[in-house]
C-alpha cells in the first residue's frame, strides 16, 4: 500500500480499477484547512492524463508495471511478434499498442514491452536508432549556408527530414521520441 503523501514522480498505483502513474505532484499546506496533495497522473493503459487532489492519508494499492526487453521479430497483418529472450516464446502484440515511434523499428531490434498483470499495454522502441536512407532528393554542392531540410525515406519506410548533404545509402541516427534526424551515423 502507498499513501498519497508518499507520491513521487514515476510511482504507479491502482485507483478505481485503473493503473495510474504520477507525472507531477505537489504537497500543499494552506494557512487554513487540511493539507492536500495535488497530483497530475497518467492512466498507463489509455494514456489519459488527469489532475486530482488527494488527502495525504488516502491509501492505494501499489501497481507493478513490468518492462521487459523483447526482440521485434516480424509482423503478420495487424499483429507484431516479439520474442522473449529467455524463453524464446513469440508474443503477438496488436498494432494499436505500438505507438508513433515504432515506425523507426526494424526486425531484430530490442524494444521494451510494458505489461501489467500479464496484459501488454505498450511497446517502447529504443530511444535512438540508426537507419539507412533508401530514398531522398540529391543535395546541391555549396548549399550548406542555411539550415534547409529535405524529406528522406529510411529502410523501415518512415519519412524523416534530413539536411541537404545526406544521400541515399547514408546511415543516420534518429530520435524515436520526436522523429528527428540527429546526426550521420559512424560506420
Amino acid at each position: 500500500m502507498i499513501s498519497a503523501g508518499d507520491f513521487r514522480n514515476g510511482v504507479t498505483f491502482e485507483m478505481d480499477g485503473n493503473v495510474m502513474q504520477v507525472i507531477e505532484f505537489q504537497h500543499v499546506k494552506p494557512g487554513k484547512g487540511a493539507a492536500f496533495v495535488r497530483t497530475k497522473m497518467r492512466n498507463v493503459i489509455t494514456g489519459a492524463v488527469t489532475e486530482t487532489t488527494f488527502n495525504p492519508s488516502e491509501k492505494f494499492e501499489n501497481a507493478y508495471v513490468e518492462r521487459k526487453d523483447m526482440e521485434y521479430s516480424y509482423n503478420d497483418g495487424n499483429l507484431y511478434y516479439f520474442m522473449d529472450p529467455e524463453s524464446f516464446e513469440l508474443v503477438p502484440i496488436d498494432a494499436s499498442m505500438l505507438g508513433e515511434g515504432f515506425k523507426f523499428v526494424k526486425e531484430n531490434m530490442v524494444c521494451k514491452v510494458q505489461s501489467y498483470k500479464g496484459s501488454v499495454f505498450g511497446v517502447e522502441p529504443p530511444t535512438f536508432v540508426e537507419l539507412v536512407v533508401t530514398e531522398t532528393e540529391p543535395g546541391f554542392k555549396g548549399d550548406t549556408a542555411t539550415n534547409v531540410m529535405k524529406p528522406a525515406t529510411v529502410e523501415t519506410g518512415a519519412e524523416v527530414k534530413v539536411p541537404l548533404f545526406i544521400n541515399i545509402g547514408d546511415k543516420i541516427k534518429i530520435d524515436t521520441r520526436t522523429g528527428e534526424y540527429l546526426e550521420r551515423a559512424k560506420g
